[in-house]
C-alpha cells in the first residue's frame, strides 16, 4: 500500500496538501476549432484556471520528486511556445481533421430519447458526442497526438504511457508509430486480461506492453510503474499521461487538447438549434473525456455539468470507485485532489466492471468543481452500466464502451426529472467492441446478444 509521507516520490498519498510547484504558461489565442483552446477568457471564469502554481482553488499543484520538476517545467515550457506556434497548431489541426477523423458528429438519439417519454407526450432531447468514431475508437487520441507533438518539438524518442481499458494505450501506441516514436505501455496484468483485443492492437503497431502485477494489477498500479519509469529516464523519456489528472501542467495540458470536443459540441448545436445543451453529461475517471466537453461550457451558468462515477458494488460497498462521490482530499500520483483511502490515508482499492474507471484518483480541476457546486458528480454501479450498454445497443445501434454506458445508465434516473425538450448531450467517450467479451462474461450470455 502507498506510504503517506509527500518527499518520498510521486507515488505517495497525503491527506493534506504540502510543498507544490509549477508556472503557468501565458495565454495564447486559438486556431480553428481543432487548436487547442485558447487561454484567453474572462478574468472571474472557472476556466481561467490553473492559477501560477497549477492550483484549482486548493487542489493540483505538484507533489513529485526534485528528479522530475526539470522535465515537468520543460513540459509546460514547450506547450507555452507550441500553442502559441501557428506550425504547430496548423500540423495538430490536419492530423486531427485526415487521421483522426475530426470532427465528430453531434447525433440525435430519436429512439432513446423516445424511451423517456411521458404519458403526457413530453420527454427530453438526447443526444450524442460521438467521440467514439475517431480514429482507434475513444476520445484518447486527441490528448495522445497533442503530446506526441510536443515529445517531437523537445526531441525525445521514447514515450511512455499508463492505460486501463487499454483506449489510452491503443491512441498512444497509434501516435507513436504515426509519428515514429519508441513507445511503452503500461497496464494492469488484470486490466490486460479483460482488455485483451487492444493489446493485440497496441502490439500490433509497435508497442512494447509490459503488464504490472503489484496491487490490484489495474489502472492505478500501471500508472505508479509508468511514473517509476518516468523518473529513472527522465533526460530521454516522455510520459504521455491519458487523464486530466497528476502534476501540473498535466490537467491542464490534457484539458486543453481534449477541449476540442467541447467546442465541436458548441458550435454543432448552434448549427442544429441556434442554441446551448441545457445539460452536458459525461461518465468520470481520472477525467480527461469530461473534463473536456465540460470545459467550453463552465462559463455557461445555464448548462448543468454531470459527472457520472463508477458505482462499482455499490457506494455502500468497499467494492466502487466513486472518488467525488465517497472520497476525500489527498495526494496521489502527484496531485492533491479527491480519492479514496482509509483513515490513515492510505489507498483503498476501487472496483468497477470497466478498466476505463476502476482509479481510486480524479483530476483536480473535477475537485474544484465539485467543491463549488459548478458540476454536479453522480454514481452508477456495475449492473446498472450493464443496463445501459445493452440499452444504447438496442435503441440505437451503438455499442458503447462500458466507461460511456454509466452515463447512458444514469438516464434512467435523470430523464423522469427533465421538462419537455431538455436537451442532453452526452460525450459517447468511446465504442464497445473492446468490451464485449467483457459484456458475456458477466451477463452469462452467448454472442447472439
Amino acid at each position: 500500500m502507498l506510504g503517506k509521507t509527500i518527499n518520498k516520490n510521486i507515488l505517495t498519498n497525503s491527506k493534506g496538501p504540502s510543498r507544490s510547484y509549477g508556472v503557468r504558461p501565458g495565454r495564447q489565442s486559438a486556431i480553428k476549432v481543432y487548436a487547442v483552446a485558447s487561454l484567453e477568457r474572462k478574468s472571474t471564469d472557472y476556466a481561467s484556471l490553473p492559477d501560477k502554481t497549477g492550483r484549482y482553488g486548493s487542489f493540483g499543484g505538484r507533489y513529485v520528486p526534485e528528479t522530475l520538476i526539470p522535465a515537468l517545467d520543460e513540459l509546460e515550457a514547450e506547450y507555452k511556445i507550441a500553442i502559441a506556434d501557428p506550425a504547430f497548431q496548423a500540423e495538430l489541426n490536419s492530423i486531427l481533421k485526415d487521421y483522426v477523423g475530426r470532427e465528430t458528429p453531434l447525433y440525435f438519439a430519436e429512439r432513446l430519447s423516445a424511451r423517456y417519454k411521458k404519458a403526457d407526450g413530453s420527454m427530453p432531447l438526447i443526444y450524442l458526442k460521438r467521440e467514439d468514431l475517431n480514429h482507434t475508437g475513444a476520445h484518447k487520441i486527441n490528448n495522445s497526438l497533442g503530446q506526441a507533438l510536443l515529445c517531437k518539438r523537445m526531441t525525445k524518442r521514447r514515450i511512455i504511457a499508463e492505460t486501463g481499458a487499454g483506449q489510452h494505450g491503443v491512441a498512444t501506441a497509434t501516435v507513436c508509430a504515426r509519428l515514429g516514436l519508441k513507445c511503452i505501455i503500461y497496464m494492469g496484468a488484470k486490466d490486460m486480461e479483460r482488455q485483451a483485443l487492444n493489446v493485440f492492437r497496441m502490439r500490433l503497431m509497435g508497442a512494447e506492453v509490459r503488464p504490472v502485477y503489484s496491487g490490484t494489477a489495474t489502472l492505478k498500479d500501471a500508472t505508479s510503474e509508468a511514473i517509476r519509469d518516468w523518473v529513472t529516464n527522465v533526460e530521454t523519456t516522455h510520459y504521455i499521461l491519458g487523464s486530466a489528472a497528476g502534476p501540473h501542467p498535466y490537467p491542464m495540458m490534457v484539458r486543453d487538447f481534449q477541449s476540442v470536443i467541447g467546442r465541436e459540441t458548441r458550435a454543432q448545436c448552434l448549427e442544429k438549434w441556434n442554441g446551448k445543451p441545457d445539460i452536458v453529461m459525461a461518465c468520470v475517471g481520472g477525467g480527461s473525456n469530461a473534463m473536456g466537453i465540460f470545459n467550453e461550457f463552465i462559463d455557461d451558468q445555464d448548462v448543468r455539468l454531470i459527472g457520472v462515477e463508477a458505482g462499482g458494488e455499490g457506494v455502500n460497498t468497499s467494492k466502487h470507485a466513486a472518488t467525488l462521490t465517497m472520497g476525500t482530499p489527498g495526494v496521489l500520483h502527484g496531485s492533491y485532489s479527491y480519492l479514496l483511502q482509509d483513515s490513515e490515508g492510505q489507498i483503498i482499492d476501487p472496483h468497477s466492471i470497466s478498466a476505463g474507471l476502476d482509479y481510486p484518483g480524479i483530476g483536480p480541476q473535477h475537485s474544484f468543481l465539485k467543491d463549488v457546486g459548478r458540476a454536479e458528480y453522480y454514481s452508477v454501479t456495475d449492473d446498472e452500466a450493464l443496463e445501459g450498454f445493452k440499452l444504447l445497443s438496442e435503441q440505437e445501434g451503438i455499442i458503447p464502451a462500458l466507461e460511456t454506458s454509466h452515463a447512458i445508465a444514469y438516464l434512467e434516473k435523470l430523464a423522469p426529472t427533465l421538462k419537455d425538450g431538455t436537451r442532453v448531450v452526452i460525450n459517447c467517450s468511446g465504442r464497445g467492441d473492446k468490451d464485449v467479451n467483457s459484456v458475456i462474461k458477466y451477463l452469462n450470455m452467448t454472442n447472439d446478444v
